[in-house]
């Protein structure tokens, strides 16, 4: 047999049959290329979903922590949910701190954010009332766009109602911007909050000023106990000196009967000056009182000071000491002498 097919060929040499090569045509170059385009688009999107839920995910966290700075117009905010931590805003709103904050702002723009919290019915203010007041002023005495906007820092309402309180005054207390009087207004106003569940204002200054040290917190206990006492015949809280302040609520603790003279008193005060020495004549009266009736144990020295125009008097046992810019030297010997004299005649007819 010859090996040769029916057709009459003889059996290729595997050696001379060469494999058929196959080349892709245009068509399927670009189904091909199509394909690996798709696959590594698929891949990119699913990786930038992937990015922007970490992200989102990311934003939610810092807006409810309140890390989030937004721009907001100024009339879109609202400060009557949470009292100020300042007893005459409308005095601090026309002072001149207030217009030398304003031409700061005017000058350099806003540098500080606000901050506020986000409620259902809009935006409420936390911190920042001065910054937001004096935009505010800026924008209705100009009209111009910058004062019209303020930058904040938006977050959630905090669950613990006590934490905007704490919020509120943390700044102005690092900064000492705030007299005894205000601070001890703050626990005194938080003690009303319903929200608060009825706790009394000594246990709310341990909680708002928890980060003061213990004997500053004691001085605030102390203002409290005189705003509650005096608070509605003080025109001029805030002036009261700390250690004025304090002595002058010892003595009406020791000594109940005395706030009623003191109020009949303070009803006709009518200046800083007028106040500071009702009170500090109440309080030398006191301590004289104490340290002369029978079977009364000794009391510490006290000292006192009040203004008359622009001298300081400073008074204490044995001394009364006035720094004024009046040249006493430059004054009569005999002219001197006739009125120290006359104030000694003075206090001696009281």
């Amino acid at each position: 047999m010859t090996g040769k097919s029916k057709f009459g060929f003889e059996p290729l040499a595997p050696d001379s049959v060469k494999p058929r090569k196959r080349e892709v045509g245009p068509m399927g170059a670009a189904v091909r290329e199509a394909a690996g385009s798709l696959a590594e688009s698929t891949e990119s999107l699913v990786e930038q979903r992937r990015q922007n839920a970490t992200d989102a995910k990311s934003f939610r966290t810092a807006q409810g922590e309140g890390r989030v700075l937004e721009v907001l117009r100024v009339d879109e905010i609202r400060t009557d949910d949470l009292p100020r931590d300042r007893i005459d805003l409308a005095a601090t709103a026309g002072s001149d701190e207030m217009e030398e904050l304003k031409s700061s702002i005017r000058a350099r723009g806003q540098k500080e954010p606000i901050e506020v919290f986000r409620t259902e019915t809009g935006f409420q203010l936390k911190k920042g009332w001065r910054r937001l007041t004096a935009l505010k002023q800026l924008w209705q005495e100009t009209g111009d766009p910058r004062f019209g906007t303020v930058t904040a820092r938006v977050s959630l309402g905090p669950a613990d109602r006590i934490d905007l309180y704490i919020d509120m005054v943390e700044e102005n207390v690092i900064r000492e911007d705030l007299s005894f009087a205000e601070m001890a207004q703050v626990a005194i106003t938080a003690a009303g909050d319903g929200s608060l569940d009825g706790q009394g204002a000594d246990a709310l200054v341990g909680r708002i000023f928890a980060s003061l040290h213990k004997m500053k917190r004691s001085y605030i206990r102390s203002f409290v106990f005189l705003l509650q006492e005096l608070g509605d015949v003080l025109p001029y809280p805030k002036a009261i000196s700390r250690n004025l302040g304090v002595e002058v609520a010892r003595r009406i603790q020791a000594s109940p009967e005395t706030s009623q003279s003191l109020r009949q008193a303070l009803v006709s005060v009518s200046s800083i000056e007028e106040q500071t020495d009702v009170l500090s004549r109440n309080s030398l009266a006191s301590a004289s009182r104490d340290t002369t009736g029978r079977g009364a144990s000794p009391k510490k020295a006290v000292k006192y000071e009040f203004h008359v125009g622009k001298a300081k008097i400073t008074a204490r046992k044995g001394e009364c000491r006035i720094l004024s810019d009046t040249d006493f030297s430059a004054v009569d010997r005999k002219r001197l002498q006739s009125a120290i004299e006359a104030f000694h005649r003075a206090l001696e007819e009281e």
